[in-house]
């Protein structure tokens, strides 16, 4: 039975977001930025200060990708946003699903070529069983490269881009799938890396180290799990908050670990045996990270 390490972190933020998610951190100012998705805020977090800043959105977000020192993308439930980071003015480029206003974007990152992979799912629980979908995006041309997904996460890329992962949380069947590492599109069919399917929890938001371990957030149990990439776990580290949602890794030398989490669903009564749900956490541990690639536009 794989042993459970304790919490030897610290709070980075003492928020309660609704559902902190898609964090990145900008290594040029030791900024850490995330998603409260379903209240349409974009994150900032200066790391040493720790000083917060909240910025507004016109739409629910998910993901945010560096693309240079002055600007962002943003995955939004309407498409993608260059936002400009002094202004906060944002400018749709690339609408994606802008017809459903029922369907929200979920999990991305950026591969290493600089195309994006991210997700789109249902607002609501009802009809939400394969009505998503995994997009490729690279500078404006749209693939649909994974349909009928209902909760896509887990998205990651091995460390020399040939090697892709994401799952359905509601499936909970984590996929490995070969990648062109030139375009960051799929050659061949997915197959199972993980079947997590009879563990308890939900694979959330990963994040893929520089030695091609895979980090993996797990909502419901405030936990992250370590993956060989081969499959196996190797570790299990715990975290405050029972709802974990994603990591990053943060320090000049990306050597740390960023975890948010959130508190959707939670009531009152939940709250109280959840207290620090929603909080943003550094793991505590030394990790060989690796920094986000750009999005390329």
């Amino acid at each position: 039975m794989m042993t459970i390490q304790p919490f030897n972190g610290k709070i980075l933020s003492d928020v309660h977001d609704h559902l902190g998610e898609g964090p990145m951190y900008d290594q040029a100012t030791d900024t850490a930025w995330w998603l409260n998705i379903l209240d349409s805020e974009l994150i900032e977090l200066h790391i040493e200060s720790g000083r917060r800043t909240v910025h507004s959105l016109p739409a629910m977000a998910s993901v945010v990708a560096r693309v240079d020192g002055d600007r962002q993308m943003l995955a939004t439930e309407n498409g993608l946003y260059l936002r400009d980071i002094a202004t906060g003015k944002l400018t749709l480029t690339t609408p994606i699903e802008d017809d459903r206003n029922d369907m929200r974007s979920n999990d991305g990152r950026v591969h290493p070529s600089g195309a994006l992979w991210f997700g789109t799912m249902k607002k609501t629980n009802e009809g939400r069983k394969g009505a998503g979908s995994i997009y490729h995006v690279a500078r404006g041309v749209v693939t649909r490269i994974f349909p009928q997904i209902s909760i896509p996460n887990g998205i990651c890329f091995s460390p020399d881009g040939t090697v892709g992962y994401y799952v359905d949380t509601m499936e909970n069947r984590y996929m490995r799938v070969p990648v062109d590492p030139l375009t960051g599109l799929p050659t061949a069919d997915p197959q199972i890396f993980s079947d997590e399917s009879q563990n308890p929890g939900g694979v959330d938001g990963s994040v893929c180290d520089t030695d091609g371990y895979i980090w993996n957030a797990r909502w419901e149990v405030g936990q992250v799990h370590r993956f060989s990439p081969n499959g196996e776990l190797t570790a299990v580290y715990s975290v405050p908050s029972n709802l974990t949602t994603c990591p990053v890794f943060i320090g000049k030398n990306a050597d740390r670990m960023l975890v948010t989490s959130g508190r959707e669903g939670l009531d009152a009564e939940a709250m109280k045996a959840d207290p620090q749900a929603g909080f943003t956490y550094d793991l505590g541990i030394t990790v060989n990270g690796a920094f986000e690639p750009a999005y390329k536009i």
